[in-house]
């Protein structure tokens, strides 16, 4: 009797693995349901994400899955970014790729829809708590492009700036957690050269720029880190209405690459963002397809462009990526 009731048991355990499995392949089979990911980022159709929406488009392709950008204002607070993340999980999505708004809770409420869908995170991870679960992101590293921007400005004058003074543009309400990295980056690698942060000033995307940089102090440097920032002071230094300011930054659009090729702009560092789309979409298809692949965050590289450096082959795809 005791060697029957083991073989009873055991029998019920090879038959519980043989329904999952068939229900993996069923799920794996069922070609009626096309799997939908929607894309939440801020300012969705500004040329910033050109290369990022490129890479996306690619990837859905690669993993015939469905893909939906929505199409969002220039911010958003973060009532409205869950409002918005919910109605495309209503509506059918099965997965959301999210560039977070800065905010404390934000993190939390993403989290408890990944019970109805999955989340993957992307250029910034907003404020998150330390847990052992943590929702999967794919970004640049923020501090690491901050410190590389710091060290171009360093080469350019042989690694003194003693005397030298410096302002930095941010964007206010734009890629919060990624633009305090970068900025920690490029300060912590500025201590001991002799350089002076004179003043940090933040513009929205709603700002035309006209008077917040003239009202600044002079400065030698302004260092931009992020996109529309450097947009703007390229324009300043194109108009000389930086007082002669040299300007160092980062970005990743044609307009960025234009403040560049016309001298506006000493160095640009770009990030990677077509991998940053390509990555988050091939990560998510994988789940959807496989019952037991777990999502996995990645780190996409980044490059330091110079003027003469531009049109070099090795930059091409860069470019490239941007213009689509």
């Amino acid at each position: 009797m005791k060697n029957n009731g083991k073989w009873f048991y055991a029998f019920e355990a090879v038959l519980a693995v043989m329904v999952l499995i068939l229900a993996v392949m069923m799920k794996g089979k069922n070609e009626e349901h096309i799997d939908r990911i929607s894309v939440v980022i801020q300012n969705s159709e500004d040329s910033q994400w050109a290369a990022f929406r490129y890479g996306l488009k690619m990837a859905a392709q690669d993993q015939e899955i469905e893909l939906v950008i929505v199409s969002t204002a220039d911010t958003m607070t973060e009532e409205e970014e869950m409002s918005v993340i919910s109605q495309e999980i209503e509506h059918g999505a099965d997965a959301v790729i999210v560039q977070p708004v800065s905010g404390k809770n934000i993190y939390r409420k993403l989290k408890k829809l990944q019970k109805k869908a999955l989340m993957m995170l992307v250029e910034s991870d907003a404020f998150v708590v330390q847990d052992d679960a943590r929702l999967p992101i794919v970004e640049p590293d923020h501090y690491a492009m901050g410190k590389k921007l710091a060290e171009e400005l360093l080469n350019d004058y042989n690694g003194n700036l003693k005397g030298k003074a410096i302002g930095i543009i941010t964007g206010q309400n734009q890629q919060g957690e990624a633009v305090r990295k970068r900025k920690q980056g490029f300060e912590d690698s500025l201590e001991g050269t002799g350089a002076k942060v004179r003043w940090t000033v933040s513009c929205s995307l709603a700002e035309t720029g006209d008077i917040f940089l003239g009202e600044q102090s002079a400065v030698d440097i302004a260092v931009a880190l992020d996109n529309h920032s450097l947009i703007v002071a390229g324009q300043y230094a194109e108009a000389n209405n930086l007082h002669g300011a040299l300007v160092y930054g980062i970005g990743n659009s044609t307009e960025a690459v234009y403040g560049l090729d016309i001298g506006a702009v000493e160095c640009l560092i770009v990030p990677d963002t077509f991998s940053m789309g390509y990555q988050s979409v091939t990560q998510i298809a994988q789940s959807l397809k496989h019952y037991f692949h777990k999502m996995e965050g990645k780190t996409v590289s980044f490059t330091a462009i110079r003027r003469e450096e531009l049109f070099l082959e090795k930059n091409q795809e860069i470019l490239f990526t941007m213009s689509q």
